[in-house]
């Protein structure tokens, strides 16, 4: 089946990680779709490189380089964005961090970093760019979740908890937007060929999935324009038999 892509060209869309593996890789897609792109990231000269590349397919892009664990660089952040274009039509909450500790030497300050950084964010900003969406009639939420979402796994159990409290959220939010068409969506990848994911222990990173085709998913999924759509998706490697 060919996809049509054509209603996501003109659409201003926000992502927050956006130098992060899975992150930058949905920036240039959406860029090549026709996609104005507001873009923020913790270094900024990591996101001027993804500004660059996304800047060459004739699309406008903004960025703003900030720390999602500070709420004065989050409210800065939604204040350029607002400032910079009339609206945000897309949604990307793609940042997160993965705490490579376990249950014992995790403390209260990892603690509040990890859940404002991998949950507070991505719910704030859906607080204030869903407002716009919801007037319009039109918009789409992608929240990039986890395994973890589904599955407990021993010596991850913060990061565990904030991927499942994105999921709950992502579920209350699709039942509260829909009426407005505002379209949520919850995107689970295995581990994943990323900066994080090669922090994961004990596992092939060569079976790990491709960020391309995780954006590829992602784009299909939000471009999608009937009454069918894909609330949550846990994407997953095919083994061969």
């Amino acid at each position: 089946m060919k996809i049509n892509t054509d209603n996501l060209k003109g659409k201003c869309a926000f992502i927050s990680g956006a130098t992060g593996g899975i992150g930058k890789v949905i920036a240039v897609s959406l860029a090549k779709e026709g996609c104005d792109l507001f873009l923020t990231s913790t270094t900024n000269s990591s996101l001027q490189l993804i500004v660059d590349i996304c800047k060459q397919y004739d699309v406008r892009v903004e960025a703003y380089s900030g720390d999602l664990s500070n709420e004065k660089d989050v409210y800065n952040i939604i204040k350029y964005a607002k400032e910079s274009f009339s609206g945000i039509d897309i949604l990307i909450n793609s940042a997160g961090i993965f705490p490579n500790e376990d249950l014992f030497t995790i403390n209260d300050k990892s603690y509040s970093k990890v859940m404002d950084i991998n949950f507070r964010s991505a719910f704030i900003f859906t607080r204030e760019f869903s407002k716009y969406m919801s007037k319009k009639k039109w918009g789409r939420i992608v929240n990039i979740g986890s395994s973890s979402a589904y599955f407990g796994f021993g010596g991850t159990s913060l990061y565990c908890a904030t991927k499942h409290a994105l999921l709950g959220f992502s579920r209350a939010i699709h039942d509260e937007l829909k009426r407005f068409n505002v379209r949520s969506y919850y995107i689970s990848p295995s581990s994943t060929q990323s900066k994080m994911g090669m922090a994961t222990k004990g596992q092939d990173y060569t079976t790990f999935l491709n960020p391309d085709d995780i954006a590829k998913y992602i784009i299909f999924s939000i471009s999608f324009n009937s009454n069918i759509m894909t609330e949550e998706v846990f994407l997953k490697r095919m083994e061969a038999r």
